[in-house]
């Protein structure tokens, strides 16, 4: 008796993602996966980022959650496109569900696209989406173990934002320790203590961001 074999879904969401991959590099548009745990940061340092840089790139946003359209609503309110993806339940993005999303964008001339991808710290670090950097955002209200408690994370992302940094006198983290941590897992992740709140650090993210930019862009 033959039983059938279904392909694996990995497989299916790396062949879509290196489509957009070459796709995007035509375009010479940079692409962010953004990943955390719920409530780290991500839509506010999205919105902050969005802001400040809005005077010299044109940005969009791929959001993705479960259920709502709060977080696109709030970066749509900062000038930015935004299109909102809800998940139903799943815990990540796939690079079917940007490729069907980024037909709602007009990426004539666009600069930087950030995807926020659903909040979990395991599943998003499994599926490309097409993107040129992962990118992980770390509360210091989490805890300093999590780069060796989710270590997939922190191994495949270029860079790692340390983010409310306000907050370090009211909890117990270790900067110097997380950030040693991940780099343990992986030596040429940048990483960048910030405070979405207050903006602290986050001049040093955005010329991160100029200089990826710049070049994605020499190599079109």
């Amino acid at each position: 008796m033959q039983i059938p074999v279904v392909r694996n879904i990995l497989e299916a969401n790396a062949r879509i993602a290196a489509d957009l991959k070459d796709f995007f590099a035509k375009k010479g548009i940079l692409v962010l996966n953004l990943m955390s745990s719920p409530g780290a940061g991500k839509t506010t340092v999205l919105e902050r980022t969005l802001s400040a840089l809005a005077p010299e790139m044109r940005m969009a946003v791929v959001e993705g959650d479960l259920q709502t359209d709060n977080d696109a609503r709030r970066v749509a309110a900062t000038g930015a496109q935004a299109v909102q993806i809800n998940t139903e339940g799943g815990c990540h993005l796939t690079s079917s569900q940007v490729q069907e999303a980024i037909k709602s964008l007009d990426l004539e001339d666009l600069d930087i696209l950030f995807i926020e991808n659903v909040g979990n710290l395991v599943c998003p670090a499994e599926f490309d989406v097409g993107e040129d950097f992962k990118i992980t955002l770390l509360s210091v209200a989490e805890g300093d173990d999590k780069p060796e408690k989710y270590p997939l994370m922190f191994h495949i992302s270029a860079a790692l934002l340390l983010n409310k940094v306000d907050l370090l006198p009211y909890v117990d983290f270790d900067l110097e320790r997380a950030s040693r941590h991940a780099r343990v897992l992986n030596e040429c992740i940048e990483v960048f203590p910030v405070s979405a709140r207050s903006g602290e650090g986050l001049d040093a993210w955005y010329d991160w961001l100029r200089r990826r930019l710049a070049d994605k862009r020499a190599a079109v």
